[in-house]
């Protein structure tokens, strides 16, 4: 256990291990080496470690450690992964750990590589003879991008556990409600030709012109419809994030392509979405037959509602704050599939995710230390 580096130095360790999760090829990692050095820091304490390949993955994997036996008890759980990154916007590397101003800056400081370097310190005080169920500690691949680490696990069902808490920055507020998330692209095919002649093309802009008009409609229905007030934007969410089309002003636009993210409230399901989006753009694509369909850019990400139960009362207890939703969505769903009471609460604030200059405050450090310590002595001992 002497060989174990303390909180610092994991922390800078993990940071130092690139896990670049991005739909774009050039920028997508492995996360192999990090997963490697999880299981070498826990197989040191004497966790029973698995490690999993990622069905659909470039060279992914998941590490599930545990320690204990019997029925139920703690999995804590996070992404091994981070989203890219713009050098030219930090102003330190983003792969270095730098310690100023009370703060860790680095890439995953608080999304989410620190919750692992946490889960590693409590675990260290672990008193195993007084295991009364198992710890499990789960770190997946491609939270980023496709969830599809989350997803697999929660296929395997390889465990139980009683409840599940996974560490994304919180600020350590319990999180029990998330909305989920979808996105689509709609292609509309038109008809090339010369600009002097219009009869002789389809404009497939004009087309999409008509197709924003229908969406807009959608979005403001969505939120005449269907409102939670324990979200601050308390209505679904119909995003138009990216358009293109065309390839010069003297040519009628042949091809027009829009893709638009979704966020759904607990309680409607990705069919509904589905449907709603087709009834939208059902009398274009009559009006204009062949030429508009619509794709799934990214598998979907459900919403995420977790009843009152003990958890949310310890968790409530034990970090001094009251639970609350979020807009963003995370791999909670996936994992409460393994019919385990489940929340997301962990250190950092999700201000800081995604973002330059990223960093872990230290303020967070005990008050975790203390959560962690708690959770595992209410239901592993």
């Amino acid at each position: 256990m002497t060989n174990l580096p303390n909180f610092t130095e994991s922390l800078s360790q993990l940071i130092a291990s690139p896990s670049i999760s991005s739909t774009h090829k050039s920028w997508d990692q492995g996360n192999q080496a990090i997963i490697e050095l999880l299981a070498s820091w826990f197989s040191e304490l004497g966790f029973t470690i698995s490690i999993q390949p990622v069905p659909g993955t470039r060279n992914k994997f998941n590490m599930l450690a545990k320690i204990g036996s019997g029925e139920g008890g703690l999995l804590l759980a996070g992404h091994s992964d981070t989203v890219p990154f713009d050098e030219n916007r930090w102003h330190s590397d983003p792969l270095t750990v730098v310690e100023k101003e009370n703060k860790f800056f680095g890439l995953g400081t608080c999304d989410m590589k620190g919750f692992f370097a946490f889960i590693l310190q409590v675990s260290k005080q672990l008193e195993r003879e007084k295991l009364q169920k198992p710890l499990y500690v789960l770190a997946t691949a491609d939270e980023e991008t496709t969830m599809a680490g989350a997803r697999f696990f929660a296929e395997s069902k390889d465990i139980k556990p009683d409840v599940a808490i996974i560490g994304e920055p919180t600020s350590l507020v319990p999180v029990v409600m998330h909305k989920g998330h979808m996105s689509h692209r709609i292609l509309v095919q038109g008809q090339s030709g010369h600009s002097s002649k219009p009869s002789l093309g389809v404009n497939a802009i004009e087309i999409m012109y008509q197709v924003i008009g229908q969406l807009i409609d959608l979005k403001e229905k969505l939120a005449l419809n269907y409102q939670n007030q324990a979200f601050d934007v308390s209505a679904p969410t119909l995003n138009l994030g990216a358009i293109s089309g065309g390839d010069n002003a003297n040519r009628i636009c042949g091809h027009c392509q829009l893709d638009l993210d979704m966020r759904s409230l607990p309680g409607m399901t990705d069919n509904e979405l589905i449907q709603l989006l087709a009834e939208a753009i059902k009398p274009l694509a009559e009006k204009y037959p062949g030429r508009i369909s619509f794709d799934e850019l990214h598998p979907s990400s459900p919403s995420f509602e977790q009843q009152p139960s003990e958890l949310i009362t310890l968790a409530e207890q034990v970090s001094g704050h009251s639970c609350c939703a979020v807009n963003y969505a995370t791999e909670a769903p996936f994992i409460k599939q393994l019919g385990c009471q489940t929340i997301v609460l962990g250190p950092g604030s999700i201000n800081q995710a995604h973002q330059p200059d990223e960093f872990l405050s230290h303020d967070q450090i005990q008050q975790t230390n203390k959560i962690l310590a708690a959770m595992i002595k209410h239901y592993c001992y």
